[in-house]
């Protein structure tokens, strides 16, 4: 275990990277043999420890990618007793492969690229100069600003729209169905007589 090690993020999940490890992590999009920077989350040089964001940004870590490979096959298979359910199916994840070539702390925060930038900065100057002046002739002329006037709401013709649309028909109210006379029920026996001798 090096003294001088970072904790970065890849792939939403956290490695150790120390100089010269090498590190299996979720697929990247370099070709083999590229430089990749990886995202510090700590710093750890001896006993001095890195956590801030603004003085992560002067920590360095740097890797190369080694390969790319598939992980070992996952399978998956799902069973419900009694039911006659059952599902099978595999999975692979693809892998990349990083060999840490550099974990180093700068003294101040690397330069960002700026390419486009100055371009950019240079043809805005005298846009943003002709707005000033533009400005300030707006203050000179104070201009008497009128109310909106408003439209009266434009009114629907009601024997028009009542000719186009025939009222609403309520539903019929239901008859209670005729009642049947009551069927005739045969007469209801009479007891046997009981029998005096016995």
């Amino acid at each position: 275990m090096a003294d001088t090690y970072a904790i970065v993020e890849s792939g939403g999940k956290q490695y150790r990277a120390e100089e010269g490890a090498t590190l299996l992590v979720d697929r990247l999009s370099g070709d083999e043999g590229a430089k990749v920077a990886l995202r510090p989350v700590m710093f750890r040089a001896g006993k001095d420890v890195v956590i801030e964001p603004a003085e992560l940004e002067k920590v360095k870590v740097e890797a190369v990618v080694a390969e790319h490979l598939r992980g070992a096959k996952i399978r998956v298979f799902k069973y419900r007793a009694k039911k006659g359910y059952r599902r099978r199916a595999g999975h692979r994840s693809e892998l990349t492969k990083l060999e840490v070539s550099s974990v180093k702390l700068l003294t101040r925060k690397p330069a960002a690229k700026k390419a486009e930038e100055p371009k950019a900065a240079t043809e805005a100057k005298p846009a943003a100069e002709a707005k000033p002046a533009a400005a300030e002739e707006a203050v000179k002329e104070p201009v008497a600003k009128k109310p909106a006037a408003r439209k009266p709401a434009a009114k629907k013709p009601a024997t028009a729209a009542a000719a186009k649309k025939p009222a609403a028909k309520k539903p019929a109210a239901r008859k209670p169905a005729a009642k049947k006379p009551a069927a005739k029920k045969p007469a209801a026996r009479k007891p046997a007589p009981k029998k005096e001798g016995s």
